[in-house]
């Protein structure tokens, strides 16, 4: 791997030579400009504006233009006599625990290579010290026109440093997250673990790029002449589903991925909140409806139960009465009778 810094780490009194080398690399598919009509080569030409020519590149250096528009040379021989110690030297600046680091900080990330033998103890030193510590040291650099923030770390035997951000570079979340009030019940919650437990881990090995794979299928087809894949359909939407039935329904399908047997009966699916106003209308008027039914039956049915009560009350009493004024009937006649034999039996 080619380097593409020389300089040395500080560390404290200790300085080790290296060489810095870039730990990525991309592996995306560019294309070039092209004319429509012929595919002929558009080239961007770069010109001198005062003498109205094209110039190489090795014509070409740097310069500042200041407010008024005056430009000020930079020469690489200014840049490489920074008034900083950071110009040719990666300075350890801190050791701290790599849960300080904030990921929104990392950027670019390089492999330090021991530059020649010398370098080999006081890098192997480093390394094992970093190893030990379980710490990752903070660092600054110089590099491309301006001063960095750095993270080293160990990766194998070799040690890598990330490019961080400055903490002001690092913009804050405002307006990002939702201005609602929102309620996650603890049903949901856990059917989020159960998801997250059953997705489970991935071997990152594991991972391609299918887009850069698809476009290099295309590429090879139009090379050979051939009419390129078509694309497949994509799935067709279903209806929303509320985020419970999602939830249980994603679970079974990961399940289902790992040879797994799903467990319990299918989820019932409802319309989300936007998609429920009218159906919810309809099932509240239904709901009235069907209640004022059930009221006015109840009503009716205690009408009719307490007329038949007091129908059957007033029937009671008039037997009761009728009874009542028979046996007043009954005991005034035997009075009578009674009467008139003993009125018989003194005349006699």
């Amino acid at each position: 791997m080619r380097s593409i810094w020389n300089g040395a780490i500080s560390f404290g009194l200790v300085s080790i030579p290296i060489k810095l080398v870039n730990a990525t690399e991309s592996h995306s598919i560019s294309f070039r400009q092209v004319h429509t009509e012929d595919s002929g080569r558009i080239r961007y030409r770069k010109f001198c504006e005062l003498e109205d020519r094209e110039v190489t590149q090795s014509e070409i250096g740097k310069g500042f233009e200041d407010a008024d528009g005056t430009i000020i040379p930079i020469t690489d021989d200014d840049l490489s006599h920074l008034p900083i110690p950071t110009a040719r030297t990666i300075e350890i600046v801190a050791f701290v625990p790599a849960e300080r680091i904030d990921p929104l900080q990392m950027d670019a990330a390089y492999y330090l290579a021991a530059s020649g033998a010398p370098a080999a103890k006081p890098y192997t030193l480093l390394r094992e010290a970093l190893k030990r510590s379980h710490k990752v040291a903070i660092a600054k650099y110089a590099l491309r026109g301006r001063e960095r923030l750095g993270m080293l770390r160990v990766v194998g035997d070799a040690i890598a440093m990330h490019g961080l951000l400055w903490p002001d570079e690092v913009r804050a979340p405002e307006g990002v997250a939702p201005d609602v009030d929102v309620t996650v019940r603890d049903k949901e919650l856990d059917l989020a673990d159960a998801l997250m437990d059953t997705l489970g881990e991935v071997d990152l090995e594991d991972l391609h790029d299918e887009y850069r794979a698809a476009l290099e299928e295309v590429i090879a087809a139009k090379a050979a002449g051939e009419a390129p894949p078509e694309t497949p359909e994509p799935a067709k939407g279903g209806k929303v589903l509320d985020l419970m039935a999602a939830l249980e329904k994603s679970v079974r399908a990961a399940k289902e991925s790992r040879g797994e047997e799903a467990r319990g009966e299918a989820a019932e699916v409802t319309p989300m909140p936007s998609e429920r106003p009218r159906a919810a209308a309809k099932k509240t008027a239904a709901k009235k409806t069907t209640a004022a039914k059930k009221t006015t039956a109840a009503k009716e049915s205690a009408s009719k139960t307490s007329a038949s009560k007091t129908s059957a009350g007033k029937a009671a009493a008039e037997k009761s009465t009728a009874r009542k004024s028979t046996a007043k009937k009954a005991t005034a006649k035997k009075s009578t009778v009674k009467k008139a034999v003993s009125s018989r039996k003194r005349s006699a």
